[in-house]
């Protein structure tokens, strides 16, 4: 239980300061865009209302969800095969550098003229911008199999799906989620980005209207929501990775209690 409060109290430490820091050096603000802290939590609860969640935050949450959910499966899958054969990989390489080095919010306007300017259009701005981390560290983690690991799985016999989850991926998983936890952070920038574009609802498009109309502290709200709302996604995902890397970790803690 001890050592559970510790890590909570190292976690919740620096927030603390932070948010302390922000409510004495804006007290006493009377600039318009730099409201006192106390002002924009006193707006907080006007502004995001169980409507305006239902509205605004359950649509971008959703898309978000669809966009990683493709970009997750499409970068495991490809990066397995390319990371598998050699000379697919040869092929492959210098059209991934290509496209990995073109940001994902420049490519908005062309998928606008694709997907039109729904719901579809925001899931493949996600999905676009997500997947280049999951493929390319699916890639690494594939190639870093252990070459002693794959040759006794051969020789028990262990080939086809056996030996791709249970040798290939498995061995692949640290790696993997790695490139998944970075695609969580890229996820939530492009959902706001692509909600600025011809939206109707969702976070972004309404950060971008409160900020058109000069409802400042509103706008504040908005931009603490976000940090919440990544906050919340990544303890969500920390807990699954735990889960599923249960046996990479305690590997881990193995490794570094033995002397």
């Amino acid at each position: 239980m001890r050592p559970v409060l510790l890590r909570l109290a190292f976690a919740v430490a620096l927030p603390a300061v932070l948010v302390a820091v922000w409510w004495v050096a804006s007290a006493g603000s009377t600039n318009v865009y730099w409201p006192p802290l106390r002002t924009i939590f006193g707006a907080f609860p006007d502004v995001w209302t169980g409507e305006r969640l239902r509205g605004d935050v359950l649509p971008s949450v959703l898309r978000l969800a669809a966009g990683y959910s493709v970009a997750a499966v499409a970068g495991v899958a490809l990066g397995t095969v390319i990371g598998s054969h050699r000379r697919v990989r040869a092929v492959c390489e210098p059209v991934l550098e290509f496209l990995r080095a073109v940001p994902p919010p420049v490519l908005v306007p062309v998928i606008m003229l694709f997907a039109g300017i729904g719901d579809t259009m925001k899931i493949v701005v996600i999905a676009s911008g997500c997947v280049w981390p999951i493929l390319l560290n699916t890639v690494e983690g594939v190639r870093a199999v252990d070459p002693v690991l794959a040759e006794t799985a051969r020789s028990y016999g262990i080939r086809g799906a056996a030996r791709l989850r249970d040798v290939v991926l498995r061995s692949a998983s640290p790696q993997i989620f790695a490139g998944l936890r970075q695609a969580l952070s890229i996820g939530i920038i492009l959902m706001v980005i692509s909600e600025m574009f011809a939206a109707s609802n969702g976070l972004g498009f309404t950060i971008v209207q409160f900020q058109r109309g000069f409802a400042i502290p509103d706008m504040w709200t908005g931009i603490l929501l976000l940090g919440l709302l990544g906050f919340l996604l990544s303890v969500l995902f920390r807990l699954v990775e735990r889960r599923v890397l249960g046996w990479y970790h305690g590997l881990r803690e193995a490794g570094r209690r033995s002397p």
